[in-house]
């Protein structure tokens, strides 16, 4: 650890009433990103923080740690169970903030025999993030785009999908004109889902924590407006908790209920436009795993490689839409050839 950081952290306990001698400093597994994350365990009383160091080496990253101060800020203030930040100083990107506990909800799932009832928790607190997430949500907190628009859907996930996944990773061919008009209509039917609602853009089971009867959600720093079916899909198509279609059909019930009770007028919208956002979502997740892996040498996203493109194999079968063939072709191709060793192909 930096012993610039370390100093901080030690002035942060001795602002709250503690001494550095009364806690221990771990470091955290990281994500995706080069994020460093630590746990501030104090002895007495038995509590913790989360320290998180992310320096803005340039531009992007120091928009993507406002994004996280100010967003995260927000949402707390609105009743959104995010950690509460105590402390930060945007110039070294270092954040100090309260800590929602240590089982993810990928834990969960792995040792839980039914999941369901925490799910249908996760998606109560789903839907209030996106609907007071809204409310007084300032776009200029956005640290890439201010919507779910157009340009992320072409450029982070069709686009990422052709050169991430099919080029880098499988070595097929760079350029595949037979795909575009497939992912010009996933891009034009996804559009018409709209951009009223506070949208997390990254909403798995790895940032979704649970303490008891506790949820928490983290790593909200691309957070923009956005449509309701994106990170509801994320949820249900997540290849790291990989749930049993039945499962996703009964938590997708429960949401339509929750929406139906609050938001009745979007009930109809998001039956539309969900598989679209949902094919949108599962593209993305390749690209992002194949350039983990390949690129960032990031090893352990690979295994999650194979149970995602069985899930977006699964999506198109589901999907009776004819301009979506050549894409719908092309996966199941892939499915059938094994070109992945462990590909997981729905029966």
């Amino acid at each position: 650890m930096d012993p610039d950081l370390e100093a901080y952290i030690e002035e942060f306990l001795k602002g709250q009433g503690h001494s550095a001698r009364s806690a221990e400093i771990h470091p955290l597994q990281g994500d995706g990103s080069k994020r460093l994350f630590w746990r501030i365990a104090l002895f007495e009383p038995t509590t913790s923080f989360i320290a998180m160091a992310n320096p803005p080496d340039d531009k992007a990253t120091h928009r993507e740690n406002f994004a996280y101060v100010m967003i995260g800020k927000h949402l707390h203030d609105r009743g959104i169970p995010v950690p509460r930040i105590y402390r930060y100083n945007l110039e070294r990107g270092w954040v100090i903030m309260e800590d929602l506990g240590r089982t993810s909800l990928q834990d969960l799932v792995r040792s839980s025999e039914d999941p369901l009832p925490v799910y249908e928790q996760v998606i109560e607190h789903l839907l209030r993030l996106q609907v007071e997430g809204r409310k007084g949500f300032d776009l200029s907190w956005c640290s890439q785009t201010k919507y779910y628009d157009r340009t992320v859907m072409k450029s982070y996930e069709t686009d990422y999908f052709r050169d991430a996944f099919l080029s880098r990773y499988l070595g097929l061919k760079r350029d595949w004109p037979e795909l575009e008009c497939a992912f010009d209509h996933l891009v034009d039917m996804a559009s018409k889902a709209g951009d009223r609602f506070f949208l997390h853009r990254d909403f798995q089971s790895r940032n979704v924590l649970v303490s008891g009867t506790r949820i928490g959600f983290v790593d909200w720093q691309g957070g923009r407006l956005g449509p309701l079916g994106y990170d509801l899909a994320s949820l249900l198509i997540d290849p790291y908790a990989a749930i049993s279609p039945p499962l996703r059909e009964r938590i997708f019930a429960a949401y339509l209920d929750l929406l139906s009770q609050h938001e009745p007028t979007q009930v109809g919208p998001l039956r539309r436009s969900y598989p679209y956002l949902a094919i949108l979502r599962n593209l993305q997740i390749l690209g992002a795993f194949s350039y983990l892996s390949r690129v960032m040498k990031k090893e352990g996203f690979e295994i999650y490689i194979p149970t995602a493109l069985g899930s977006l194999h699964e999506l198109l079968l589901g999907l009776p839409d004819p301009l979506l063939t050549p894409l719908k072709d092309l996966v199941a191709k892939l499915c059938h050839q094994k070109r992945l060793d462990t590909i997981k192909v729905p029966e």
